[in-house]
């Protein structure tokens, strides 16, 4: 990007600084062949989109472990992603979370505690692709606070991969595992990158240049990059292409290995193959659809494992790189495009971003939302904020964003939504904020002012309004929304809250349909083939919001493994109701359970009578927590 025009407009409610960039002119490429791109979105807007998406994702980071659960390759990612965040827009909230994970993490750990293998020490394991992982998320710690501590630590996984380094097999590359069983092209993308990176931060240094040139020569000649310039995942015992499917990730780290190289080595045949990689991934038959990147396993008659669901965002953040490098508008295009369509139609009034960025779902695949699918679609929002920061944003949320409602049957429910927006800048800022709800309803206050005085881009201000919204008796079961606005000079943004109204409580859990009734996902674990499961000491809550009338209630679970199930009317004080007594890892105790709920009615604000349900494991030690399927409710009023 090429600076543009300054403009500076002082009021005396407002002084809001914008800067925009002009993309330089280059040839087109094959990013400009998908479909008609969508408006850019402006930098201000992009920076609070990313904000708010970045902010679900660390409500998922656990702090004791220092990870995001039950992941640990998948967990560096997400904390790169949340380096990428804080790099691009200046936010710094996060910084100590790095801090704690590499001050937790970096000792000893046996298989099952926070990976399935034995973690070595310095982050280091038999699966050289995860430690090359780490590496990188250092790396980029490094770069956010110049603090030695995590380079060194960069440099000790890399000696460490390196051992790994063979010409005795196909010439050369990483094994992907301390066996040395497979050379693929995930961990040897990693390795060129890692190494150029390192070169790149170690004043003087020629060892890990001369490595990560040697390492993508022989990339280059693996055979892995197939005729139509993809790359497969791996190479065969005999050294030849595997032709196992074309990955995003693995497109991506190719591309992001030869940027890094490039950077070191300014090749001009480094950056012709580079090109050569990215024309090809958004080629004919490559990896988009009608214009979306699109992994094979984003199909809706497939599911995308844990591992899938971070791979394409893996590919944003080297395109994003490929954009800054080069200023090629077909790839700002391409990125712009997936930007929108994650925040258009891959959204929900959580701010939930799922792993399919069409939005597309069906009934036995639906499309899934969680930790691993918020930071893959955010390392596109990401790099759809401006290289040169706004100076100011405006974002705004709605807690809770989702919540249910089960009105009485007369009479009006009251429920308390809170309105909270955020603002970035230098100067002080007032917005009006409006907020509409559905024929009907009321929602008030319909209009307040919301004054924030912002200190810069580091931490973000924030303020609070509280909102009261009044459904009728009559108001029909479904999903409804309520929106709010929040307006300042040269700002705007909108935000919703879904309140689902239902008279019946029927739902599988690890699908849309349970979001407006998990309470409290507490660390808590879906697969995405509708379940939900808590080990070791997470837990899962439920919120049935009973209506005033009821007079009895009581709820059945599908459930198996080693359960603990407790209920309480104020989420404070608990009674266990059921409890599997005897280790069960095979699933072998999954039936339908009834439990009687009328002791633990509440006396909720809203006029309802709340239950809560907890769901935890009776066996902590042995990960087999509590795994509920569905869940229903009998009511009598």
């Amino acid at each position: 990007m090429k600076p543009g025009v300054l403009r500076i407009r002082v009021s005396t409610l407002l002084a809001v600084a914008s800067l925009t960039a002009m993309a330089a002119t280059f040839p087109s490429t094959a990013a400009e062949q998908t479909q008609s791109p969508p408006r850019p979105t402006d930098g201000p807007t992009a920076m609070a989109r990313a904000r708010v998406a970045a902010d679900v994702l660390m409500s998922s980071y656990e702090p004791g472990k220092a990870w995001f659960p039950s992941s640990w390759w998948n967990s560096a990612v997400a904390l790169q992603t949340v380096g990428d965040y804080m790099q691009r827009t200046g936010d710094r909230r996060y910084l100590g979370q790095l801090n704690n994970t590499f001050e937790k993490d970096k000792g000893v750990f046996p298989a099952g505690v926070l990976s399935g293998d034995p973690l070595l020490g310095n982050f280091t394991s038999r699966a050289i692709d995860d430690s090359e992982w780490w590496g990188l998320t250092w790396l980029q710690a490094y770069d956010l606070t110049h603090d030695p501590k995590y380079l060194n630590m960069a440099v000790t996984i890399a000696n460490y991969v390196d051992g790994y380094w063979d010409t005795g097999t196909c010439g050369g590359g990483v094994w992907w595992d301390g066996e040395r069983t497979y050379k693929n092209a995930i961990t040897n993308g990693l390795w060129i990158r890692l190494t150029a990176e390192l070169h790149n931060r170690i004043p003087g240094d020629t060892l890990w240049l001369g490595r990560s040139r040697t390492a993508w020569t022989w990339f280059q000649g693996s055979g892995m990059i197939n005729a139509n310039g993809l790359v497969n995942d791996g190479l065969t015992n005999a050294c030849t292409n595997n032709g196992q499917n074309v990955w995003s990730y693995n497109q991506g780290l190719a591309i992001g290995a030869g940027l890094e190289l490039w950077r070191a080595t300014r090749d001009p045949q480094v950056l012709t193959s580079v090109r050569r990689l990215a024309d090809a991934a958004v080629g004919p038959d490559a990896l988009v659809n009608n214009g979306v990147l699109t992994e094979t396993c984003d199909a809706t008659d497939q599911t995308c494992d844990d591992n899938g669901k971070q791979f394409k965002g893996i590919f944003m953040r080297y395109w994003s790189d490929l954009v800054d490098t080069t200023h090629d508008r077909g790839y700002a295009a391409f990125l712009e495009q997936q930007a929108a369509s994650i925040w258009d139609d891959d959204r929900d009034a959580a701010g939930r971003l799922g792993t399919r960025w069409s939005g597309a779902t069906s009934d036995d695949h639906p499309n899934v939302f969680d930790w691993r699918t918020q930071a893959s679609a955010l390392s596109a929002l990401i790099g759809n904020v401006p290289a040169f920061t706004p100076l100011a944003s405006l974002a705004a949320t709605m807690s809770p964003a989702q919540p249910v409602v089960m009105p009485a049957a007369s009479g009006v429910t009251s429920i308390p939504i809170d309105l909270g927006s955020s603002a970035t800048g230098f100067f002080p800022l007032l917005a009006l904020a409006s907020v509409d709800a559905p024929a009907g309803w009321n929602a008030s206050p319909r209009a307040s002012l919301v004054r924030l005085q912002p200190h810069g881009n580091a931490i973000p201000v924030s303020s609070t309004v509280a909102l009261k919204v009044s459904v009728p008796g009559t108001a029909t079961d479904g999903h409804h929304m309520i929106t709010a606005k929040l307006v300042a000079p040269g700002l705007s943004f909108t935000t919703q809250a879904d309140v689902l109204v239902a008279h019946t409580i029927d739902f599988d859990t690890g699908t849309v349909d349970e979001n407006p009734w998990l309470f409290d996902a507490g660390g808590s674990q879906s697969n995405g083939v509708q379940n939900r499961f808590a080990d070791g000491n997470a837990h899962f809550t439920y919120r049935l919001p009973f209506p005033a009338d009821t007079t009895s209630a009581h709820v059945t679970l599908t459930i198996d493994a080693e359960f603990l199930v407790q209920a309480s009317s104020d989420n404070e004080h608990w009674t266990t109701v059921l409890q599997e007594t005897q280790p069960v890892t095979d699933g072998s105790n999954k039936a339908d359970r009834t439990v009687d709920l009328t002791p633990y009615l509440g006396a909720g604000a809203d006029g309802s009578k709340p239950v809560y349900l907890k769901v935890s494991d009776a066996f902590p030690n042995d990960g087999w927590g509590g795994r509920v399927y569905h869940v229903t409710a009998n009511i009598v009023e």
